[in-house]
């Protein structure tokens, strides 16, 4: 498992998962010959995506944020069509840490579509329960509210079988939220309508974590957004503000799906990787 300690914060990668999806869906509008100089492209124009929610140890508190695709709870066809090879190991990687699932004390949504939420529950015996019984789950109230509603699009994503079992956990807030001192969620929308990232600041630095308006290093640029994007002009204004202020104020990005890097600050022109903390292949 990687970890990066920042300041008074730990931060360590957990797996939640592994697939493969079609790059043309990954950068949506981008031609082929420009992505795939950023992003690595194997048969079949599939790459790779990890799926990585990430544990911060912080004041006494442990804080997961989003929870991975989650263990049997897709049929074989989903899997295939989705790519997956690995479901999630979340669990097992607490456990190795020395926390218990009824340890964690808050999950910070940057969204609730399946690969981000389907770890929010899991099957004891044929009943689907909270996999983490004592946590308070942050997400916004547009997120949530979609979640419960979702349209024609979203409910291909939006399942019952994740938000059930935990509705009673839930905290849904408007348009941003401290969650300690130092943690703070913004919603952006974009992605979904509801979408969030997360910003975490000590002793004067930060890292913004982009969720899925930036699910990869390769995905800087604001003009680059996915076909799975309900909102993309959302998405590219987002982008643009984030991208500009933390150039400005040397930022590290943090992302979920890259497979990588974990961490990465770029020049004044946003093209040029000047830092960066890769990921440890096969974790």
């Amino acid at each position: 498992m990687d970890q990066f300690i920042f300041h008074d914060m730990t931060l360590t990668w957990l797996n939640g998962g592994l697939n493969y999806l079609d790059g043309g869906t990954m950068f949506g509008p981008v031609p082929k010959v420009l992505w795939s100089r950023k992003y690595d492209v194997i048969d079949d124009n599939l790459i790779e995506l990890a799926a990585h929610p990430i544990l911060i140890r912080y004041q006494g508190k442990n804080i997961l944020i989003d929870t991975g695709l989650g263990n049997d709870k897709l049929s074989d066809k989903l899997k295939r069509n989705l790519g997956i090879v690995d479901e999630s190991s979340v669990l097992k990687e607490l456990t190795t840490l020395g926390v218990q699932p009824e340890e964690i004390d808050m999950i910070l949504m940057t969204h609730l579509h399946n690969d981000h939420a389907a770890g929010l529950t899991r099957w004891e015996g044929e009943q689907l329960v909270s996999t983490f019984p004592n946590a308070d789950i942050y997400t916004s109230q547009v997120e949530w509210d979609e979640m419960r509603n979702p349209n024609i699009r979203s409910k291909n994503t939006y399942w019952k079988q994740n938000w059930e079992a935990v509705q009673d956990q839930v905290k849904p807030f408007q348009k941003r939220i401290t969650i300690l001192p130092g943690i703070e969620m913004i919603h952006t929308g974009g992605h979904s309508n509801g979408h969030c990232v997360i910003k975490l600041t000590q002793y004067d630095e930060t890292i913004l974590h982009m969720g899925d308006i930036m699910p990869t290093h390769a995905h800087s640029n604001p003009l680059w957004v996915l076909s799975y994007d309900d909102y993309p002009m959302d998405s590219i204004t987002a982008k643009e503000k984030l991208m500009a202020e933390g150039i400005k104020g040397n930022y590290w990005y943090s992302f979920y799906h890259d497979a990588v890097y974990r961490l990465v600050k770029w020049d004044e022109t946003g093209r040029n990787i000047v830092e960066s903390v890769k990921r440890t292949k096969n974790v």
